[in-house]
């Protein structure tokens, strides 16, 4: 290695070491041992062929040595040619081993990456909403991304680098102590003006990108939340262009000043540091040369003196930062085991059972529930805060109780925030009751398993999400092993395929970020045609037809009567006139039932529905006509 390439590596270790001051933590080795223990053989074979690695780095000087003795003490030819293939033939091990190390290393990291990649992802997926509500997108895909990728680097880099480097140390020190102490203590008093402005330089570097990093990362939030389609929609129409482009020049240029700087930096360093040590090999140079000439060292020695000096310099600046590499390593691993640490509020019970086969009937027996606080579904660092609130929750349902027999229409009206979209969370247990009970079937869902809940539950929200992919994917989500026709038949009972069957792709086609691509409508109806696919026992549609026209409305309405015959359906309605025919309405305000009755029967009392249903239908171009009282 020259010179030059110690000056880069020393910087390179100097700035990859964040000094933090956290405790060392047995129980996060334990857990790092835990995850590493699938990977033990690639582990043993990676630190012998590091340590063999070591070995052969430290022999070639000592070779070059020889070679250079022979010649000057005028020995055969062949002697100088053995050892010249002697070093070519190490050269050649050297660069195997090179390689099949470096095989093996990324075979660990990769590995490694993938298993906490895995769990982290699975575990955030048994997460219940609240944790979703709560936390920021980005700070999660950072665990998933930077996170890991940071604990993987102590197996990489940072396991390969203390081994190979202790080895190196500690032959190349014995080596040269044998061939020269005087110049072996020279090297070391040299040392320090290695290793100090390296950890100076390194810090200042690993400031400025940190610097950067966070503005890189300020972009990306702007980029990610104006580049999407309602992101786009809202600057255009009330956000001012030109103020946008001006700030995120800001950050840009900002970013471009600190890369000049980090440039700069990295050449001054890079430079002063091969400039030492090209002193450094002078001074070597001169004292070996001193003592060769007074017969009291070989020539040969002072080339691999020389030689060796690179060997030293490298290892001994790199181990002065390994604690501050692998403390780095351990933060990132910490960060990981943070949220794996993170208990789901929600799981299945030992021996969950099944919902009853048959049809299913749906009963709240005197619920009460609070939205969790924040202490117990999240983490301060994924919401970005110091401290989360630990305040509990304020109730939002208070003793609600009813029941809706298999195959009959339980509509929920009332108004906004009244706790409506709280009831229809409850029944597929996205969120536990304080008190009471939700049945299905007679079963307490908390004794259920999410497998057989998800089978017997389907729910179409308001905002009808979509992914970006292809519509015969998003409909397949809710049932993967539905044949072509199966699909189509959705489609066509929610007034679909004909639509689907005009596009060029038809099923192939994507839909775009969220669904972005089709109208409000046909996204909504979309929704629903995924819905009649599962084919549920029991259908929650939560504002299911808010986003559609008077005629698209019709259609789904009739589609939507179709698909819920023989099944139990719990109905948010904000229209009122698409619920006239349920079997029982319940009036909820403040999380509380204050009416329930079939249509006529609530208009006649002249209560909260009456009210309800008068203020929307007396308005000017309002669709029905109010049933006189």
């Amino acid at each position: 290695m020259s010179m030059e390439m110690t000056a880069w590596n020393s910087m390179y270790h100097a700035m990859h070491a964040q000094d933090e001051k956290r405790p060392f933590s047995r129980a996060t080795l334990h857990r790092i041992l835990a995850f590493a223990r699938p990977h033990r053989k690639h582990l043993i074979w990676f630190l012998v062929l590091s340590t063999g690695g070591a070995v052969l780095a430290v022999a070639t000087p000592i070779l070059a040595g020889n070679v250079v003795n022979a010649i000057v003490d005028g020995k055969a030819f062949d002697v100088v040619l053995r050892l010249s293939l002697l070093i070519a033939l190490i050269a050649v091990a050297e660069a195997a081993l090179g390689l099949f190390t470096r095989w093996l290393s990324a075979s660990i990291g990769e590995g490694l990456i993938l298993d906490l990649r895995t769990a982290v992802f699975d575990h955030i997926q048994r997460m219940p909403i609240a944790f979703f509500t709560r936390t920021r997108t980005g700070a999660l895909v950072s665990r998933l991304n930077n996170d890991v990728i940071g604990a993987q680097r102590a197996f990489s880099d940072t396991l390969s680098g203390v081994v190979s480097n202790l080895v190196v140390l500690v032959l190349t020190l014995f080596v040269m102590l044998r061939v020269s102490w005087q110049i072996t203590l020279l090297a070391l008093v040299i040392l320090p003006i290695f290793v100090i402005p390296a950890r100076r330089f390194g810090s200042r570097l690993a400031g400025l990108q940190r610097e950067a990093a966070d503005y890189n990362a300020t972009m990306s939030t702007q980029m990610t939340e104006r580049f999407s389609a309602p992101g786009a929609t809202l600057v255009k129409l009330f956000g001012r262009p030109a103020r946008e482009s001006s700030e995120f020049a800001v950050r840009a240029r900002r970013v471009r000043d600190i890369g000049v700087r980090t440039a700069m930096v990295q050449w001054i360093f890079v430079t002063a540091l091969t400039l030492v040590s090209a002193l450094a090999l002078a001074v070597v140079y001169g004292l070996g040369g001193f003592l060769a000439l007074r017969n009291q060292l070989d020539a040969g020695a002072v080339v691999s003196m020389a030689l060796l000096l690179t060997r030293l310099y490298s290892p001994l600046t790199a181990l002065a930062s390994a604690r501050l590499e692998v403390m780095t390593a351990l933060v990132s691993f910490e960060r990981v085991f943070e949220v794996l640490d993170l208990e789901p509020l929600i799981k299945d019970k030992p021996g969950a059972g099944r919902v009853p086969e048959g049809p299913v009937a749906v009963e709240f027996d005197a619920v009460s529930f609070a939205y969790p606080s924040a202490d117990k579904v999240s983490l301060a660092s994924l919401e970005e805060v110091a401290k989360l609130d630990t305040r509990g929750g304020v109730e939002v349902l208070h003793e609600v109780s009813f029941r809706a027999e298999p195959g009959q229409m339980v509509a929920l009206v009332g108004s906004s925030g009244a706790g409506k979209s709280t009831i229809a969370q409850l029944l597929p247990r996205l969120y536990d009751v304080d008190s009471g009970v939700v049945r299905l079937a007679g079963t307490d869902v908390r004794d259920v398993s999410a497998e057989s809940l998800r089978e017997t539950l389907g729910m179409v929200t308001q905002d009808g999400h979509l992914f970006h992919d292809s519509i015969r994917e998003n409909l397949l989500l809710a049932r993967p092993e539905a044949s072509e026709a199966e699909v189509w038949d959705a489609l066509e009972r929610a007034r679909l395929s004909e639509l689907i069957r005009s596009l060029p792709d038809q099923l192939d086609t994507v839909v775009g970020e969220r669904g972005y691509r089709l109208s409000g409508g046909e996204r909504q109806r979309l929704t629903i045609a995924r819905l009649l696919l599962a084919q549920p026992r029991v259908v929650i549609l939560d504002e299911a037809t808010a986003a559609l026209d008077s005629t698209n409305e019709a259609a789904v309405q009739a589609a939507l009567t179709e698909a819920l015959a023989g099944r139990t359906a719990v109905v948010i309605a904000h229209r009122l006139s698409t619920i006239r025919a349920a079997d029982q309405i319940l009036v909820i305000e403040d999380g509380r039932i204050v009416e329930r009755g079939r249509h006529t029967e609530l208009l006649a009392a002249r209560g909260r529905y009456e009210e309800l249903y008068r203020t929307q239908f007396d308005q000017p171009g309002a669709e029905g006509t109010p049933v006189p009282a």
